[in-house]
């Protein structure tokens, strides 16, 4: 299996998120690991989280499995439960279905980063625990939405 140059990969930042949720992602970057070499079952990132970084708003998915392992640094995982410092080699794991909000922070003050694998579907839905939204995926595009289906706002 050909090794993967991970140097000569785009990294992605920043976040798809609508309107004002889409501030403070910045000191979040993000590889694909999994596309570049084929894969379609499962998806494989790369994320790099700078000191005051998030990997994402707290969330959970409704079909998809995830699961990540730290790389780099201290991070906190910040999860329903409450917080949990992770370091090189801890790993953890977000069952599809289970309504656990999870999301990865750097309160330290150096960089991190992890690796996450996540099932891959046609489609899926999330939901945000600490904000009124959930997404829908559908063959490639999102959709943000209230959980109610209306509009979020975009300001």
């Amino acid at each position: 299996m050909p090794k993967i140059d991970i140097a000569n990969l785009p990294a992605r930042t920043g976040s798809g998120y609508p309107g004002k949720l889409a501030d403070g992602f910045e000191k979040r970057s993000q590889v694909a690991l999994g596309d570049p070499m084929g894969l379609t079952q499962f998806g494989v990132n790369l994320v790099r989280l700078s000191p005051g970084g998030m990997s994402s708003l707290r969330h959970w998915h409704v079909q998809q499995d995830e699961f990540l392992v730290v790389t780099e640094g201290t991070l906190t995982l910040v999860e329903e439960g409450g917080e949990t410092t992770l370091v090189p080699g801890d790993c953890a794991a977000f069952p599809a279905g289970v309504e656990n909000g999870h999301h990865v922070v750097n309160t330290s003050d150096a960089p991190g980063a992890f690796v996450v694998v996540g099932t891959r579907t046609e489609t899926e839905v999330g939901y945000y625990s600490d904000v009124d939204m959930m997404v829908r995926f559908d063959k490639g595009s999102f959709d943000f939405t209230r959980r109610d289906g209306s509009p979020v706002e975009e300001d």
